[in-house]
């Protein structure tokens, strides 16, 4: 999440016989279409089009999938004016003008496949819009067209893998790399399979059925070549295309410069933490804001539309990016175009592959754990001292959506276990996305209910009571006042992946260590929203009553040479009392501070990593990680 702070503030599978089972789609239709039967909806929507327009039900079900999840949106546009589980798109000619900026559009016509599915279908593009059966006619009217203007045969018992061509032009992207992206997303998701319910709760489900699709049918695309990563600056996987943007290194005067600095990562400081940020800003105006040499710095931005990605900063130099130094100099940082309020609305499909995709490249070149301690919000980098933590970003909100995004990573958050929740096990929260619409409120105007919509999150009470007071966070409410629904206030969540010490179970409540504390959450054995899962916790040390909690790991002092100030280590306004237990997310974490106070040239000669002996290990704590000594807490296996 961007904001505009000063320099220095920067720094601290189911095979069934029918795609679909369940009732109507959802949707009210359009009186021009009169609805089936919702029965005969469900049972027959992606089959009969398929059907009648000649397009292979795995093809049609797959990039359906990869454009929506098989959601409708309820008649809602995406960012691109994307409308149904087939996403067609109906952008006026204005509005194509205006993303000529936004996105590599090579016709006005590329944003118009609702109108080329009206013409195609003859159903008009009220339907087409609002009516699902009807938008999923449209999408197989299109893809048909597109495998026809290919000179490619069609067909229902054509093979899918001779449909790559048309399945790239669908992408309506500016270029043959990101045509093919697209395509290799849906042909992954073929051989997957997939199910799920929608967010009308409709269950669809497909068979998984790999082929090997034609891929030199990109070549008969009328697109343009488009970036070739092997051939530029960036650090990416090539599929995604990503194109090279550098963020300024340099001095504006006053002894002042921006907007991140040079380093020799890993040898100046290991990779530790990939920071997944929202930029609360449109795209243009973010990519302008990281050009900025006053302005602070991050490692990529990703638009929202299509997952298109720029590359700012070398992975072995340090953005300025976290709002906390020490977090700073072991990661980066990814911005997703989007708004953490509006969350759906701009986290689209296109943006949680590809993010996914660059994340397991990150994580594989850097050595990276992929797992929810590592793979870490904006939201979860804590404060670095008392008087920072309430000012620290909450992005990217309670709407993205932790659980599908660490599937499409490859390290789905963990969500089975036959061991019992019981007092001093570890248990990993798991609410499920889609269905768990918590109370939120103040999204768009103050003091009214956020728009229902699938979070992240569970609530935290002070009792085993679904009337109890939300638990209290000092650091967010100094005041001492109870925590609240406010969309930003994320003091009482405990958010998927996260990880917790049960500290008691009531009936369908379970009570976990939490900042201190203890916080009530409802998880009953019948639809349980935390899971238990081996691994290790922290304890305070015999005889100690309290243990001081760190919001970074800063060397002792006496690690420090001569020329380089102390960084004070200061405990932030939290404690774990004796009793209390709280799981590990890393014992290998460095004990270090990169000292990079001023502008140097390439390779920066007075940079110094200072390594300190003083040993800390990261540990879950509340809504965001933190640090503790080592020599204050044991490690134990959770019960």
């Amino acid at each position: 999440m961007l904001r505009r702070p000063r320099i220095l503030a920067a720094l601290g599978a189911v095979a069934l016989p029918a795609a679909l089972v369940g009732v109507s789609l959802g949707g009210p239709p359009a009186a021009a279409s009169p609805a089936p039967a919702p029965a005969a909806v469900a049972a027959t929507a992606y089959q009969t089009a398929a059907a009648k327009y000649g397009v292979p039900e795995s093809v049609l079900l797959a990039v359906s999938y990869a454009e929506s999840r098989w959601d409708d949106h309820a008649g809602a546009p995406s960012t691109t004016g994307g409308y149904g589980p087939m996403h067609l798109t109906g952008l006026g000619a204005s509005e194509v003008a205006d993303l000529s900026g936004k996105q590599k559009v090579a016709t006005a016509d590329s944003l118009q496949t609702l109108k080329k599915a009206s013409e195609l279908t003859g159903l008009d593009q009220s339907s087409l819009r609002n009516n699902v059966t009807d938008n999923i006619n449209g999408g197989a009217a299109v893809l048909a067209a597109y495998q026809k203007s290919l000179g490619l045969p069609v067909g229902a018992s054509t093979s899918p893998a001779d449909w790559y061509g048309a399945v790239a032009s669908y992408a309506e992207a500016g270029d043959k790399v990101g045509a093919a992206g697209f395509a290799d997303d849906v042909y992954s998701i073929m051989a997957r399979g997939a199910a799920r319910t929608t967010n009308t709760g409709q269950q669809i489900a497909m068979p998984a059925l790999a082929v090997k699709p034609d891929k030199s049918q990109v070549d008969k695309l009328s697109l343009p070549a488009g970036v070739q990563p092997s051939k530029s600056d960036v650090e990416c996987p090539v599929s995604l295309g990503c194109e090279w943007l550098p963020a300024p290194y340099s001095q504006f005067g006053d002894g002042d410069y921006g907007n991140h600095d040079l380093a020799n990562r890993p040898k100046t400081g290991k990779i530790d933490y990939i920071v997944i940020h929202d930029t609360e800003g449109h795209w243009q105006g973010v990519l302008n804001l990281v050009q900025d040499p006053t302005y602070v710095s991050w490692q990529y931005t990703m638009r929202s539309s299509d997952g298109h990605t720029w590359q700012h900063v070398k992975a072995k130099d340090v953005a300025w990016h976290a709002g906390n130094w020490y977090v700073n100099q072991h990661s980066i940082g990814i911005e997703h175009e989007g708004f953490a309020p509006q969350g759906a609305t701009w986290f689209t499909e296109s943006l949680y592959r590809n993010s996914a995709k660059l994340v397991r490249y990150l994580a594989v070149k850097n050595n990276i754990p992929l797992d929810r301690a590592h793979i870490i919000g904006h939201d979860q980098v804590p404060g670095t001292l008392p008087s920072t933590v309430r000012g620290m970003h909450w992005d990217p909100g309670p709407y993205w959506d932790w659980e599908h995004y660490m599937d499409l990573v490859g390290a789905p958050i963990w969500g089975k276990s036959v061991l019992p929740v019981r007092a001093g096990s570890i248990v990993t929260i798991k609410p499920g996305f889609q269905g768990n619409v918590q109370v939120v409120d103040n999204c768009d105007t103050p003091g009214t209910p956020c728009k229902p919509q699938g979070t992240n999150f569970v609530y935290l009470r002070q009792a085993p009571d679904d009337n109890a007071p939300l638990v209290k966070d000092l650091g967010l409410h100094p005041d001492g006042s109870n925590g609240t629904t406010d969309v930003s206030d994320m003091g009482s969540r405990a958010a998927a992946g996260s990880q917790y010490v049960v500290a008691q179970r009531q009936g369908d409540w379970v009570a976990v260590w939490y900042l201190g504390a203890l916080g009530w959450f409802k998880s009953p054995a019948s639809a349980p929203d935390a899971f238990v899962k081996p691994g290790l916790v922290v304890k305070p040390k015999a005889g100690k009553t309290s243990v001081p909690v760190y919001g970074r790991a800063y060397p002792e002092q006496s690690a420090y040479p001569a020329g380089i100030p102390y960084q004070t280590v200061t405990p932030l306004q939290y404690t774990i009392g004796a009793g209390q237990a709280y799981p590990v997310g890393d014992l290998n974490i460095e004990t270090d501070y990169y000292r990079a106070v001023t502008f140097d040239g390439q390779p920066p000669t007075d940079h110094v990593q200072v390594i300190g002996k003083d040993r800390y290990y990261q540990i879950w704590f509340g809504h965001r990680m933190a640090y503790v000594r080592a020599a204050d807490v044991d490690v134990r296996p959770a019960i």
